[in-house]
């Protein structure tokens, strides 16, 4: 979790991708945030957590629903969205934070 922790308390934001391998939604928002990934270069990172192995992630940020994106900025979450976003909104929130 220490790496998780760095991550998130970076000045530059972090997308975290809350998901499960079987979650239907998530197979359609993966290649979406790929997409994503390749547009908003360096400016923000986007990192994959898989909520059946990282219960303890899950539990302290109360994902109840896959997927779900939260936007963190120095530790703080700055903007959450459950289910599948549009990328247009999605890019613009993290912009929001750069």
């Amino acid at each position: 979790m220490g790496n998780f922790n760095d991550l998130i308390n970076s000045e530059k934001p972090t997308l975290v991708d809350f998901y499960a391998t079987w979650c239907g939604p998530c197979k359609i928002l993966a290649p979406m945030l790929e997409e994503i990934a390749g547009e908003i270069g360096d400016i923000a990172k986007i990192i994959k957590v898989d909520v059946d192995t990282n219960t303890d992630a899950t539990k302290k940020y109360g994902i109840r629903n896959v997927p779900t994106l939260l936007l963190f900025k120095e530790g703080e979450i700055v903007w959450r969205q459950s289910g599948v976003s549009d990328k247009k909104t999605i890019i613009e929130n993290i912009k929001k934070f750069v």
